[in-house]
């Protein structure tokens, strides 16, 4: 494995604000059929959050101080394996300086304690229990592994569909040709 892909400005290429999708290859339970936002990338490692699972429990019972930013039935979604019992807020601005990190367009990360002003002031807002995370070049190094994963750009109404787990097969229709086919395969291949 060689160090990551450079730029020639000597900077790794950013993925900030784009979707990873699990490819056929990519096994890993804490993966499988995943679609990741990233919502920061750069030579010291990557981060985001699952956008496809959502919990069996509501934000209201997980964690009810940011039931407020959410609808009032809204599932608590699995962000990903680092630190599961933090929660992680995902939302649309209409201040973007109110964001603590911006993934693309207005959409991004609210750091630290929620201000019930800001709050007042999002679109709208997901709630995840933990996210996904990568050190130092692992990110490229796995985005080098054939049918691992696979990279799209993200939309607005990605981060807050209302089906997320039709997201997965979603994207890849959208990306079209051999991944429209991918999206068609069964969890299961074995029910092929």
């Amino acid at each position: 494995m060689g160090p990551p892909p450079l730029l020639a400005s000597g900077v790794v290429e950013s993925l900030r604000g784009q979707l990873l999708v699990a490819g056929p290859a990519l096994l890993d339970p804490n993966f499988a059929r995943s679609v990741v936002l990233i919502g920061g990338h750069d030579d010291e490692g990557a981060l985001g959050v699952i956008l496809n699972r959502p919990l069996p429990v509501t934000v209201a019972d997980a964690a009810p101080p940011l039931a407020p930013l959410v609808p009032s039935d809204e599932s608590l979604f699995q962000g990903g394996p680092v630190q599961p019992q933090a929660a992680v807020v995902l939302a649309e601005f209409e201040r973007l300086e109110d964001a603590g990190l911006i993934a693309f367009d207005s959409i991004g990360f609210l750091m630290g304690e929620v201000d019930a002003e800001v709050g007042e002031r999002l679109r709208r807002a997901r709630v995840f229990a933990g996210y996904a995370g990568w050190g130092p070049g692992q990110l490229e190094a796995e985005l080098e592994e054939e049918g691992g994963w696979i990279v799209e750009p993200a939309l607005p109404a990605d981060p807050f569909t209302d089906e997320p787990e039709a997201l997965w097969s979603s994207i890849l229709r959208r990306k079209g040709g051999q991944y429209g086919i991918l999206a068609t395969m069964p969890v299961d291949p074995s029910m092929n």
